[in-house]
């Protein structure tokens, strides 16, 4: 079996759009193949082991060995092509093919990028299995429950942590058919395996295959951001979400450096694994600066209540490699953090994201970005400097980096590059989503401190969940919705939602955001009994509680 000391081979890999683009697959290649050892090797370069069942379906799918190329020596000119195939890629080339443009679509890395391979969706498995943890420990201790005869605090609950990662890698593979090459070549789009570079503002490079469109796509997405000025962090064998996926065995203790959605997630799916996690984050709080502050202290203490610990207000002095392992023998660092030396098996970086905008040609077709922020684009998601080019997701400057939210810029790319219209970012409202237990969620003017830092002016309408009927039943009652409106109105601004399922409650109020209902409409709309979506209809009806006519002040 492949260890802990091959992650450590691959910790620090480079933007896959600066890299040297591998050899394309030719027509005579095999299929990824189980425990191959030269393909095994190859997946690793790919940031992909081991090479079980499940990772070689995964790579048959987002980035084939046999993949056929366009046959053409000489394709036609594309009305658009997508450079980048994760989210935004995806459904541009797919979209734009299924309403009759001749579309085109180059995969650098695998197909569906972060979100299928390092993001969404394996962190979403690892985090499921942690839950179950965490909810087996609750039902023996609180709802009756036994195991084996057991109750309360004779029973010890753990996690098979190999068979926690091959169900993620399982299930990784089996959605991963929804972003293969196949589907979008079904779709209507040609596909290109290889990494493309642009040549001039209306033309690329690929596998030595020059393509020329009316329109192009920069969907190259972003990476993990290593902060170099960490004394030892560059030399150290650390991990990002670009390679935590791939562990195989469980690191008795870890470092998280950052304090942000993924630090969040992984602490706490590792530490209810039964890793002892210490996250160290520069923010006095959490959510700071803008986030609600409620919303980060409960946050806290719920990871806090399941062994997490926090080192917040701090940096980190410096990072000593200890040892680095080898076989069967995980590695040790040490981080200084304040007055703190902490050491670990794994040291998690989760400091924020950088676009992948260098090394793919922008300067030579006139596209003006910024190495740190992004392609600059205007409203209508096109380049600022190149009208012919249009960009979305992670690469983008001044945009959520969300999985969801690649996908709608990619439709507004469309509508807009090829039909002619003038659909608008600014138009969008995106909710975005901390999959803790509780679960955070948040869309628009989130909180009082980010509508003070806007300088709005706003209300705010708060209901517990401590008197939720469900959240009661479900033992889960600790959380709230709080709905911000311009001061003095029902019109929703935003929101922020700390429960069980806060982003599947969030959806109604963001659907009332992009369509114009306001708070009074959701208090007026029938909800459920028993729910916890009720909560969010409580803040409407505290609106209407505070604006209706009294009979005793003679209907004033």
């Amino acid at each position: 079996p492949l260890h802990f000391v091959l992650l450590l081979l691959l910790s620090r890999p480079p933007s896959v759009w600066s890299m040297t683009s591998p050899s394309p697959p030719s027509s005579g290649d095999s299929p990824w193949t189980p425990f191959d050892g030269p393909q095994s090797v190859e997946a690793r370069s790919l940031s992909i082991w081991p090479l079980d069942e499940h990772n070689a379906a995964l790579l048959n799918e987002v980035r084939p060995r046999d993949h056929l190329e366009t046959p053409s020596p000489d394709p036609p000119e594309y009305d658009l092509v997508a450079l980048g195939a994760g989210a935004g890629g995806l459904v541009s080339s797919k979209q734009s093919a299924r309403r009759g443009a001749r579309s085109a679509l180059v995969s650098g890395g695998l197909a569906g990028g972060d979100c299928l391979v390092a993001g969404c969706v394996p962190s979403k498995a690892l985090l499921r299995s942690a839950r179950a943890v965490a909810e087996v420990r609750k039902a023996v201790r609180e709802m009756g429950v036994t195991v084996s005869g057991k109750t309360g605090e004779e029973v010890e609950v753990g996690a098979d942590f190999g068979a926690v990662m091959r169900r993620l890698r399982r299930l990784r593979a089996t959605i991963a058919p929804a972003d293969s090459h196949g589907a979008t070549r079904a779709a209507g789009a040609d596909v290109y395996q290889g990494f493309g570079r642009l040549t001039g503002p209306r033309s690329l490079e690929v596998n030595g295959k020059a393509l020329r469109f009316r329109k192009l796509v920069l969907a190259t997405g972003g990476r993990p951001h290593v902060p170099p000025e960490v004394p030892g962090l560059l030399d150290a064998p650390y991990v990002t979400s670009e390679t935590l996926f791939n562990l195989e065995r469980l690191p008795p203790r870890t470092v998280v450096l950052g304090s942000g959605v993924i630090a969040l997630e992984m602490a706490q799916a590792l530490s209810l694994l039964g890793s002892r996690v210490t996250v160290v984050g520069r923010a006095p709080r959490l959510l700071s600066p803008a986030g609600d502050a409620e919303a980060g202290r409960l946050l806290r203490a719920a990871l806090e209540k399941e062994g997490v610990e926090f080192l917040l207000g701090e940096t980190v002095g410096d990072v000593a490699t200890l040892s680095r392992g080898g076989g069967d023998v995980l590695p040790l660092l040490a981080v200084t953090a304040g007055d703190r030396r902490i050491e670990c098996e794994c040291l998690l970086v989760a400091a924020g994201r950088r676009p992948n905008v260098e090394g793919i040609g922008l300067e030579e077709a006139g596209v003006d970005y910024d190495p740190r922020r992004g392609v600059l684009v205007d409203d209508l998601a096109r380049s600022v400097s190149n009208p012919d080019v249009y960009a979305v997701g992670d690469c983008v400057a001044e945009v959520p980096r969300l999985t969801h939210m690649a996908g709608e810029m990619a439709k507004v790319v469309v509508q807009n590059a090829l039909a002619g219209d003038q659909w608008k970012l600014s138009s969008l409202v995106v909710p975005a989503v901390c999959y803790t237990h509780p679960e955070y969620a948040a869309v628009g003017v989130s909180s009082e401190e980010d509508a003070e830092s806007r300088g709005l002016a706003v209300d705010v309408y708060r209901t517990g969940l401590e008197h939720n009927d469900r959240a009661i039943l479900e033992g889960n009652n600790e959380g709230f919705v709080k709905i911000v409106v311009a001061e003095g109105t029902d019109r929703i601004l935003g929101a922020t939602i700390v429960a069980e399922r806060a982003g599947e409650m969030l959806n109604e109020v963001t659907l009332a955001m992009r369509h114009g209902i306001g708070l009074r409409g959701i208090g007026r709309n029938v909800h459920a009994y028993p729910t916890m979506g009720e909560a969010v209809m409580g803040c409407g009806i505290q609106y209407i509680n505070k604006h209706w006519s009294r009979l005793d002040k003679g209907g004033e």
